[in-house]
């Protein structure tokens, strides 16, 4: 039995026996989209596929960087920190190419801690999506850099003057992918056994910049395969030598890093419900359109779901590769949202706002959700932008939040927010992203020391 046929707790139980498998690795994703796991031996695996497993819930009340939140309700040192219920994903299971016979396995909060938990977030918003007829598909692609560091280089040099893996601006560079064939090749070996194939890989404008697009999916495992994706990269890198950063913008000198994310839906007969014979130039249906309005309309409020951490927004400005309003366009890469015309297999919406910092759960549920909110309310969105959006004068409802700490604003108020994802998750994320913002004012950076240090 090969992983990727496991669909099943039955299925999962066989291939362990199959393998006489005696550890295997589970991970969660937090709410930053970083993977917390730990290897189970054989015997407490099984039991847990049952069960499920108690897991610290710390990992729901910490940032990045292991601090505690002080500003959450759900847990800190007034509830001293129990374990939480997680359940084991059978249909997850991956073999880890470097890892021999260890199997991997996803794992999603319950309970509580479901209503807080970033996979449980996009799966209910999907259970949505088929309530009202629709199956959802999407697709992450992610650009990052990678250098020829090691954890310990970048922290001795203080992240300044890295070695990238090439010099230059070099977009899609022949070149470049030729004389390092061997690199693409195995990385792309490596993220087809773990079943994160991608459609596309090349370089983008940057030292050492590349740029991959994942393979279109269902929603849910799409958001698995990108947010596997983004850490198994780092792993990959690490252990040849290299480092990889998905920051939205490492650089003042050097373009931000995209993580745009490709969605359509379908109807339950296999059928484009973006796609219309009859819908005109571009073929464009109602369901489209008005799915469109509501990521137009709820962008700005949902803003701190996509642009989740203060680098974020230094990305965010005019001439970037990254749009600045709630806008959109027709094939056009200024805009937020870019509307791609197609054949009815193709026809999707481009979520353009996205940087490769994002927790593809959280952000793909923010997509999606805001759709469907459109097609539910019938919103009609403006007309699309020909031309340059960053020309365009925005009005005050289509301006987009400029710091984290005003989207984090933005969403706690949201109505729709609260309707949609629900209260729990909205006061929970919110006050997440509000300590961020204050760990970044604690901060004394290099800009202000060299600003006035000695002349103020």
């Amino acid at each position: 039995m090969q992983p990727r046929d496991v669909k099943t707790k039955a299925d999962a139980k066989a291939i362990i026996e199959e393998r006489n498998a005696s550890q295997i690795k589970v991970g969660v994703f937090d709410i930053d989209g970083v993977l917390r796991g730990k290897y189970m031996s054989r015997s407490k695996f099984l039991s847990a596929l049952d069960g499920g497993f108690g897991f610290c819930d710390v990992v729901l009340g910490w940032d990045s960087n292991d601090q505690l939140y002080d500003n959450v309700d759900y847990t800190g040192w007034h509830t001293a920190y129990p374990d939480a219920w997680v359940n084991i994903v059978p249909d997850s299971c991956r073999e880890i190419p470097s890892e021999g016979n260890t199997l991997f396995f996803l794992c999603e909060f319950t309970g509580p801690a479901e209503t807080i938990c970033p996979r449980g977030l996009l799966r209910r918003v999907l259970e949505r999506a088929d309530g009202l007829g629709f199956n959802a598909l999407a697709a992450c692609e992610f650009e990052f850099f990678l250098f020829e560091e090691t954890p310990k280089s970048v922290r001795d040099k203080h992240y300044q003057q890295m070695t990238s893996i090439t010099p230059g601006f070099f977009g899609y560079s022949v070149l470049r992918s030729s004389v390092m064939a061997e690199f693409y090749n195995d990385f792309m070996h490596y993220c087809n056994a773990m079943d994160m194939p991608m459609e596309g890989f090349h370089t983008e404008t940057g030292p050492g910049v590349l740029e991959a697009a994942l393979a279109v999916d269902s929603a849910l495992n799409a958001a698995d395969k990108a947010a596997l994706f983004k850490t198994f990269t780092k792993v990959y890198a690490q252990r040849n030598g290299m480092m990889a950063t998905f920051m939205a913008k490492w650089s003042a000198d050097y373009p931000g890093q995209s993580g745009h994310m490709h969605v359509s839906l379908h109807k339950k007969d296999g059928t484009s419900a973006f796609y219309d014979e009859a819908g005109g130039e571009h073929k464009m249906s109602e369901t489209m359109r008005h799915f469109i309005g509501g990521q137009q309309a709820l962008m700005p409020e949902f803003l701190a779901m996509i642009a989740c951490t203060v680098n974020s927004y230094t990305r965010l400005i005019p001439g970037a590769w990254a749009p600045t309003a709630a806008s959109w366009g027709i094939e056009n890469r200024t805009c937020a949202l870019r509307a791609i015309p197609g054949s009815p297999k193709s026809q999707r919406v481009e979520y353009r706002i996205s940087a490769a910092d994002i927790n593809p759960y959280i952000a793909l549920a923010a997509a999606l959700a805001s759709g469907l909110w459109g097609i539910e309310n019938k919103m009609e969105p403006d007309a699309p932008i020909a031309g340059t959006a960053y020309d365009v004068e925005f009005s005050p409802e289509r301006t987009l939040p400029a710091t984290l700490i005003d989207a984090a604003g933005r969403l706690r108020a949201s109505k729709a927010a609260r309707e949609l994802f629900g209260d729990a998750f909205v006061d929970h994320y919110a006050a997440t992203r509000e300590w961020e913002e204050r760990e970044f004012r604690k901060a004394i950076t290099d800009w202000e020391l060299q600003r006035y240090f000695e002349i103020i």
